[in-house]
């Protein structure tokens, strides 16, 4: 039997699976403290897509504001012949 949900197929769980560790996690934390411990994990998974989102602006505001290149070179001081021009006082 193959789950058809995406995140249980990376898993490889299926219902009866879940249920099982459902159960081991009330007799190991009691059903008082679950819900306390669900409200930290989803504290915890805002918190790191906050931090994500901040730092997927800041790359995306240095992309935009990268000073353009200058795609002429500068001028030469060189002459014609190849020689450097002197400057008249």
């Amino acid at each position: 039997m193959q789950a058809t949900d995406p995140i249980l197929a990376i898993m490889n769980m299926g219902w009866p699976e879940i249920t099982i560790v459902i159960v081991i996690f009330i007799l190991l934390f009691g059903a008082k403290k679950l819900p306390e411990l669900a409200r930290g994990v989803g504290k915890s998974i805002k918190e790191f897509k906050k931090a994500t989102s901040g730092v997927e602006e800041e790359f995306r505001a240095a992309i935009e504001d990268e000073p353009a290149k200058p795609s002429a070179s500068p001028p030469s001081t060189k002459s014609k012949e190849g020689a450097p021009t002197e400057k008249q006082p």
